[in-house]
């Protein structure tokens, strides 16, 4: 774990303050459908993004230079003239951020809790995104709270998100108990019901207490929009130093978790290197693309180099 050394420490909260500063940072991103080569969004990769829809404005006489693809066979084949159906861009691409601040979350062995790399990765979108000219909401969720904030084109919408995001991280500590911690489907739930078609979903999250519902929850979100997961993991859960120690707790009981005890760290590692690969598989199944991210490292710099940018090594 990070030592503790005050109650502010950056790497294990984060306030509004410090996710406002990333405005400047979170230039060099992007989501649109246009993608570096080596970007992971990149449709040679993963799945291509769709981008802003499309709305339909009217059907006119084919005129040169007309792209015949957009030419209405069945209009041209009643009237025995030759219609193109005419569209323009929506104006905006809403987009709705998924900001998970469980206490499975609230764990980091180099760098930062993994709440402070979602945390931080989620405002560094959101700032692109609004910058991009789009609409910008989000569902910040704990083990018991579910804030949800709809897509709007303010930086007042915007403010509210990053501060809503801030005050659940800042909640986390070690000594807050957790009957029982809220699962990933209630927040994809109210994905679905917020963003029916045409938005861009982005999923922070260590993807704690999913199943196979889970997995029903993404595949209906990415038929009609596109969806970006972005697991967060710290390195302990995927490779234990012999003498590493920690104690893990449920909220109510605690156990130290031993890592020459081989048998326990095996266990420790399937879980959470299972987790990655089950999102991972989705990709493959559904098109959903998957960035993961680590807390043991700087959050800026991983996003760019998952997105082919210059910078990100």
């Amino acid at each position: 774990m990070p030592e503790p050394t005050t109650p502010r420490d950056p790497r294990i909260h984060t306030d509004l303050a410090h996710l406002r500063k990333l405005a400047g940072s979170a230039r060099a991103l992007s989501f649109l459908p246009r993608q570096p080569a080596r970007s992971a969004l990149n449709g040679r990769h993963a799945s291509r993004l769709r981008g802003r829809g499309l709305n339909f404005e009217e059907l006119r006489n084919y005129q040169v230079g007309d792209d015949p693809r957009t030419i209405d066979w069945k209009v041209t084949a009643r009237t025995g003239e030759p219609y193109v159906r005419v569209y323009t861009e929506e104006r905006d691409r809403p987009a709705l951020l998924l900001v998970d601040q469980r206490m499975s979350m609230f764990y980091g062995s180099q760098r930062n809790m993994k709440s402070v790399t979602a945390a931080e990765a989620a405002a560094l979108a959101a700032f692109r995104i609004r910058a991009q000219g789009d609409r910008v909401g989000g569902i910040v969720f704990t083990d018991d709270t579910l804030a949800e904030l709809r897509p709007k084109a303010s930086n007042v919408a915007l403010n509210r998100l990053l501060t809503c995001i801030a005050d659940a991280n800042c909640a986390l500590h070690a000594e807050r108990e957790v009957a029982r911690s809220m699962p990933l489907n209630r927040p994809l739930e109210a994905a679905a019901r917020i963003a029916t078609t045409g938005n861009l979903i982005l999923v922070f999250s260590d993807f704690a207490e999913v199943d196979d519902k889970t997995e029903r929850l993404v595949r209906r979100l990415a038929q009609h929009n596109d969806v970006i997961l972005f697991p967060v993991s710290d390195p302990s859960g995927l490779s234990l130093p012999e003498d590493f120690r920690i104690v893990a707790s449920d909220g109510t009981l605690q156990v130290e978790l031993d890592a020459r005890e081989a048998e326990t760290m095996r266990r420790v590692e399937e879980v959470v290197g299972s987790r990655i690969a089950r999102a991972i598989g989705w990709t493959r199944k559904y098109g959903v693309p998957v960035l993961p991210l680590s807390a043991g490292r700087e959050t800026l710099p991983q996003l760019m180099e998952l997105m082919g940018l210059r910078g990100g090594r």
